[in-house]
């Protein structure tokens, strides 16, 4: 049902207009082309807009970013000050009046908003700095002039305030609510006590000592007696020891606000909505609608009003919006597919919200497939991995430049009506055959099967003609020529997959051919199929073989007919499938007994390079397979195959880190360093002195676990007898920010420590991606696993991998270690240069000597576009990248060159590579594996 399959979006509503006023064709010498040709470039300027919305939100978001950073670096000045002035005041018996320049901040949150907005531990009660203004004291407001420069500090105003919370704790920009204040209660050293906040009313909340913050006079004020609260505490213990108080300490109380307007309740739809997550099955379903008159007005609100309102269900799938209508295959939890099935169709009097875009404009309603997919069953081979939205200046690519009457496309045949008249023509068919007479028979209808070439090879109507076009938009010339000289009375019946294309090929047959008899089949084959299993059960099905359909499925075996050839042996069958080598995908045909044999894939290279750049096999009989595809028989067609039949086998355990990180993280899938790369840096790693490896850029744990593996094989070669540690021996340090990503490495790190890397590791990996078991986020600060008996390796949580390390060079951090061997960033592609200085200024991060391993610095390619140079080279001996085809790789370069962050990431990545290769205090190596790494040694 949607046979596209380039992807492109845009938040835009399209310029209705200027489609319109063109004819179907822009002449009458115009082609199919020309009119793709159009089609792309409205495509385009729909990106276009696009783009330009998002590069301002990045713009927005990188300013707030740049806000952050340099408050978080001029907090770390006013600490600094702060020690000195400490410091400067050891040896002085008295009490002076010099205020440390920061407040300290804790925010407790009450236990409603800690429920409603499903808070963790560091939102309900956190710890945060506020600068103190030099001309802060009693008189503040007399000494200020502009209010602007009052929205400036948090201790100033309740804006200030507010934004500056917001930064900390995040949540609760979703919520209203009053904030509070109270002194610190201390304990006998100095020590700030802490407690659980409530929901306690105003008068019970000031006789507790809380005082409101309504004004910017109140929070002036309590941050005025935090402070003389500070100076009476200091006074208090000049003769005492030190006290544990350094600085004026104010506790802020955050409270539901009991005056904010009621939540609006839910929709009625969503009324005893069961758990989506807890539904045993996924139903798979498709439908599409042609909205009359000015169809949809604006189709980027309606993509958003989509994503919002399907959220709720965890619905997953591919839908295109236009103005022309909605054409959507999706996966719904079973146990909520009633509620799905409302929203979509429930009048707006109702309380629904789509009867302007779907509701009674869908054509035969929604498709559902008659047999749920186990849960199990979906999540080892999903049909969707996300729910994708997309907008296009048409939901099914046609070609042309004006879009015809969609209302008027023939007659909309019911599946059973459709099944009695097919039958019956072949009946009437084979009586015509067997007399040998037609000069008496009525004629019979022309079936036209109007889906792609690749579709009909596994599955058709009987007496259907297939129109065997490589794309929908050429379906046209096609029609023209094969009915030129048929009578415009004839009947026609045409079929697809749904019944979308068939609404756009009779609207053409009728409107533009003039043909009088035209019918379609309701719903398609999908519909079709679930008419005859649901009301015909005992009917022979007129379809034969496999219905092919654009997800994960590939395909719905109907009968068990096998009308297809194999790609490899000839035989006949009825799977349709993609060739398992990613670089290659190529759609085929090919039988049950090849697809075991090449595991999957087209040929016998690409059958070498599934199998040895990803696992070891199972079985025995698949062990003689790899053994076979390793003999001297085998014929490389590229370097790429040929490189990876030559090199020792993957882990096992790396394969299934690959497919654990594309079932928990499937946007990040390709961030996955693969196996080439990844046994590069296991090699590396134990190549180094101590096996010591700072890593900035967990992810899911793959190449920690190259590095982890490396690094216990340098600490055996250097005969080093204990487990390494952060001060001494083989450790690897890891950094991340991502809470879910650091989750599912602490998964895959704890089966490597207690399984090591074979079979058995690969068996309690496949588990997780399974069972869901042992994967969450990460909730702890840290985790150390073990490998080995030799090694160590410890996952730190950070909010900023630079500043961490920029305190780690310092030597001020608790994060503090021993210098180490190699430092692997894989980490903000917009701050490398950040990152390396803080490498090789001084020696407390990296050993003179150690290297600097920077991922991702070919960027797809596109440098050589920043570089000013252009690569139209498709060279199968091309050094871009020995692990993909070059074909496939230029046909990237050719789609990321459209991607503006794509283009201003390659532009900021040659930056980055100019710089350092001038750097006088290092020395670098660029290495075209996989997307480029560049080894840059510290002098």
């Amino acid at each position: 049902m949607l046979p596209q399959s380039s992807i492109c979006s845009s938040p835009h509503p399209y310029v209705r207009s200027s489609l319109v006023k063109h004819p179907l064709f822009a002449s009458n010498n115009a082609t199919p082309s020309s009119t793709a040709s159009y089609h792309a470039t409205a495509n385009q300027q729909i990106v276009a807009r696009r783009n330009e919305i998002n590069r301002q939100k990045r713009e927005a978001r990188q300013k707030a970013l740049e806000k952050d950073r340099e408050r978080n670096l001029k907090l770390r000045h006013l600490f600094s000050e702060e020690v000195q002035q400490r410091h400067a005041n050891d040896g002085d018996t008295g009490i002076g009046n010099d205020v440390p320049p920061m407040f300290a901040v804790k925010v407790v949150t009450c236990r409603t908003l800690r429920a409603e907005l499903k808070m963790n531990g560091r939102e309900k009660r956190g710890r945060m700095f506020v600068e103190r203004p030099t001309f802060f004291g009693e008189n503040t407001m007399k000494s200020i002039d502009d209010e602007e420069d009052a929205n400036n500090y948090a201790c100033m105003s309740v804006k200030a305030l507010k934004q500056t919370i917001h930064e900390f704790f995040r949540r609760l920009k979703k919520s209203t609510y009053v904030l509070s204040a109270s002194l610190p209660v201390l304990d006998q050293e100095g020590n700030v006590l802490m407690y659980d906040d409530d929901d306690s009313e105003d008068e019970d909340r000031q006789m507790l000592g809380m005082w409101p913050l309504d004004t910017d006079e109140d929070v002036q004020n309590a941050f005025f007696e935090a402070e003389q609260f500070f100076l009476h505490h200091q006074k208090q213990q000049q003769h005492d020891e030190m006290s544990a108080m350094k600085r004026p300490t104010l506790i802020i109380h955050v409270t539901k606000d009991p005056n904010a307007p009621l939540p609006p309740p839910p929709p009625p739809y969503l009324e005893n909505l069961p758990d989506p997550n807890a539904s045993p099955t996924m139903t798979m379903l498709s439908f599409y609608a042609f909205p009359p008159n000015d169809g949809i007005v604006d189709p980027n609100s309606t993509a958003d009003q989509l994503k919002r309102l399907w959220r709720p269900f965890r619905a997953l799938g591919r839908v295109y919006v236009a103005n022309e209508g909605v054409n959507a295959q999706m996966a719904v939890p079973t146990n909520v597919l009633p509620n799905f099935l409302k929203c979509c169709t429930v009048p707006s009097d109702q309380g629904g919200e789509l009867s302007h875009v779907l509701g009674s404009y869908m054509e035969n309603g929604i498709n559902i497939d008659p047999i749920p997919v186990p849960m199990d069953e979906f999540r080892q081979n999903p049909a969707f991995r996300n729910l994708h939205i997309r907008v296009r200046s048409q939901i099914v690519a046609d070609g042309f430049d004006k879009p015809l009457d969609w209302q008027s496309a023939g007659y909309d045949m019911p599946p059973l009506e459709w099944h009695a008249k097919l039958k019956e023509a072949r009946d009437k068919a084979r009586a015509v055959q067997s007399k040998g007479d037609t000069s008496s028979a009525d004629p019979l209808p022309i079936v036209f099967d109007c889906r792609n070439g690749y579709e009909t090879q596994v599955g058709k109507f009987e007496l259907a003609e297939p129109l065997q076009t490589e794309n929908f938009r050429d379906s046209w010339d096609v029609l023209r020529e094969r009915l030129k000289d048929t009578p415009k009375d004839t009947p026609i019946m045409t079929y697809c997959t749904g019944g979308i294309r068939c609404v756009k090929v009779n609207a053409y047959l009728t409107q533009e051919l003039e043909f009088t008899n035209v019918s379609r089949l309701a719903g398609g084959i999908i519909g079709y199929d679930r008419t005859l299993n649901e009301q015909a059960p005992t009917e022979e099905a007129m379809f034969k073989g496999v219905n092919y359909v654009f997800d994960g499925r590939m395909g719905r075996r109907i009968t068990d007919d096998q009308l297809g050839t194999c790609f490899t042996c000839g035989s006949k069958t009825h799977l349709i499938t993609n060739c398992k080598n990613e670089n290659c995908h190529k759609r085929m045909v090919q039988c049950e007994n090849c697809r075991d044999s090449f595991f999957g894939t087209c040929s016998e290279g690409c059958k070498t390079r599934v199998v040895n750049s990803r696992a070891a096999p199972d079985s025995e009989s698949n062990a003689n397979q790899v053994q076979k595809s390793k003999g001297p028989d085998i014929q490389y067609t590229n370097l790429g195959d040929y490189s990876s039949g030559h090199s020792s086998p993957t882990p096992p355990l790396l394969y299934e880190i690959e497919l654990n990180t594309a079932a928990f993280m499937p946007t990040g899938a390709h961030m996955v360093s693969g196996a080439m790369q990844g046994r590069f840096l296991t090699m590396l790693a134990s190549m180094t002195r101590e096996g010591r490896i700072l890593e900035i850029g967990t992810f899911t744990g793959y190449a920690t676990a190259c590095f982890l593996e490396g690094a216990a094989i340098a600490g055996k070669l250097s005969g080093f007898q204990r487990i390494g540690t952060r001060d001494e021996g083989p450790y690897v340090l890891s950094l991340e920010r991502d809470r879910r990503a650091l989750g599912v490495a602490a998964a895959h790190l704890k089966v490597m420590s207690e399984h090591g890397m074979n079979d058995q590791a690969a068996g309690h990996a496949a588990e997780l991606r399974a069972t869901d078991s042992g994967v969450g986020d990460f909730d702890a600060e840290s985790v150390t696993v073990e490998y080995n008996n030799m090694a160590s390796c410890e996952l730190l949580r950070v909010s900023d991998a630079l500043a961490t390390l920029e305190e780690m060079a310092s030597g001020s951090s608790s994060t503090s270690a021993a210098p180490f061997d190699i430092a692997f960033v894989d980490a903000d592609k917009t701050r490398l240069t950040e990152y390396v200085d803080a490498l090789v200024s001084g020696n407390n991060l990296l050993k003179k000597g150690g290297l600097i391993v920077v991922d991702n610095v070919l960027w797809k390619g596109l440098v050589l576009d920043a570089s000013g140079v252009v690569d139209d080279s498709d060279s199968s001996d091309d050094e871009y990248s020995p692990e993909a085809g070059q074909s496939s790789l230029k046909n990237e370069r050719d789609i990321l060159r459209k991607n503006r962050r794509a283009r201003k990431l390659a532009n900021k990545m040659h930056r980055f590579n100019s710089a350092v290769v001038q750097d006088d205090r290092v020395e670098v190596l660029m290495m075209p594996i996989r997307d480029g790494l560049s080894l840059i040694r510290k002098l």
